[in-house]
């Protein structure tokens, strides 16, 4: 057994990722074997360590161990409480990591937290807030293999005195097709389990380029903000939006901003202010990394 998976499924497995710290506690497999692929680059610390302050206390076990149909259940816990309904334990490597972006979504107020993917590239970071199924995490997983540094695929964490992109570069979600693409273009990344048959369909984890991960507490500011859809057969196109738009999209695609108040909009104001903001169609890579790679950040 590997010191990971010994960890793992023993007193847990601290890891440093982005500002947190998670302790993870599980018996299956396929979560050990997981983490064991998506997480080698990032750091491992010791739980006895009185110096260490861990933020999560996170475990995936069977609802019940004792009963073998109740078993294929896994259940997902936080601090010793359940926060949501159990599910199908194929689902478990995909579990884990929509666990772990719950714990900073719903626990954390000390930052601003938006429901979108970001990159970075020459300083700057370039926000992506879009719904399910708008293309979104394969646009990233796509530019951050062409030289930008993941900062984070799902949660924009915001520094409310700086207004700086905080990284948390956890690995990058995809789905269905997405899966395939990203396999054929990119022969080198490296994937995840492949949990099967959930709400979202098929749904595998990439592992985030080693750079990132080591620039993981390199913070910077917002040069862009930009809302990408996918639609087949459409050119791809940026349309500048306006600033007063921007800043009510972003908002409702905030978990706390409502929470944050007058700081949260002071701190969105400033990320807008200074950012270009537009709207981005899309329906080939290729376009889209082309535009991507045109963009001039920062001079707003």
């Amino acid at each position: 057994m590997t010191d990971i998976a010994k960890r793992l499924t023993t007193d847990g497995l601290v890891l440093q990722v982005g500002s947190f710290k998670y302790s993870i506690q599980t018996q299956y497999r396929s979560i050990v074997a997981s983490i064991a692929i998506l997480y080698t680059d990032f750091e491992t610390l010791n739980k006895d360590d009185e110096n260490i302050f861990i933020d999560f206390y996170i475990s995936i076990e069977p609802t019940n161990i004792f009963g073998k149909f109740i078993s294929r259940q896994a259940q997902f816990r936080f601090d010793g409480f359940i926060p949501f309904n159990s599910l199908p334990c194929q689902h478990a490597p995909a579990i884990i990591e929509w666990g772990m972006n719950w714990c900073v979504s719903s626990q954390i107020n000390t930052h601003l937290i938006i429901h979108a993917a970001v990159i970075e590239k020459s300083g700057y970071a370039v926000v992506m807030p879009a719904p399910p199924g708008s293309g979104k995490s394969t646009l990233t997983a796509a530019l951050i293999q062409e030289g930008w540094r993941l900062l984070s695929d799902e949660l924009t964490i915001i520094d409310v005195e700086t207004a700086h992109v905080v990284p948390f570069p956890r690995p990058v979600s995809l789905k269905n097709l997405s899966i395939d693409i990203i396999k054929e273009r990119y022969p080198s990344v490296v994937f995840g389990p492949v949990s099967t048959d959930t709400s979202k369909g098929n749904v595998c984890h990439i592992k985030p380029p080693q750079l990132s991960v080591q620039q993981q507490f390199l913070e910077c500011p917002v040069g862009g903000v930009i809302f990408p859809k996918y639609e087949q057969g459409v050119s791809a196109e940026l349309i500048e939006i306006g600033k007063g738009q921007a800043l009510m999209d972003v908002a409702s695609n905030s978990f706390n901003y409502s929470r944050l108040g007058s700081a949260g909009f002071d701190v969105l104001h400033k990320v807008i202010d200074s950012a270009s903001c537009y709207q981005f169609q899309y329906s080939q890579l290729d376009d889209a990394i082309a535009i991507f790679s045109a963009l001039e950040l920062g001079r707003e």
